[in-house]
């Protein structure tokens, strides 16, 4: 398989924390979520990171991006910024009510981040 194929996106593109708080697992639970259900593609936030340069390439091409992050320390939107990307749509699960440490993964918070999201996907 090439790595055309390993790194496709689509033209909307979904970055989430994947952190080890309940937040973090939320973020990455909704993005996987908005992905399966064709809303965007969740992609690689290690990759943009890491500075690959298919990964970035492809997400300089993104008609949108999606930024989730689990909480105040804004992994996400601080690893797409040092990457050099300026404009994205931006969530951040503590700010809809949820708290760190607090609140599970459960279908009913994963439902309040994915509407939420695909509210600024559209």
């Amino acid at each position: 398989m090439s790595n055309e194929n390993i790194c496709s996106g689509g033209p909307k593109l979904i970055f989430a924390c994947s952190g080890a708080a309940d937040v973090g697992e939320i973020s990455d639970r909704a993005a996987r979520k908005l992905s399966k259900d064709g809303v965007g593609a969740m992609f690689c936030l290690a990759g943009i990171g890491g500075e690959v340069e298919p990964i970035l390439k492809k997400t300089h091409s993104a008609s949108k991006i999606l930024a989730i992050d689990g909480c105040s320390l804004n992994c996400v939107k601080s690893t797409l910024e040092q990457a050099g990307f300026e404009e994205f749509e931006y969530i951040r699960v503590t700010d809809l009510g949820l708290e760190k440490g607090k609140s599970p993964a459960s279908e009913e918070n994963i439902a309040k981040v994915t509407a939420a999201a695909a509210e600024k996907l559209s």
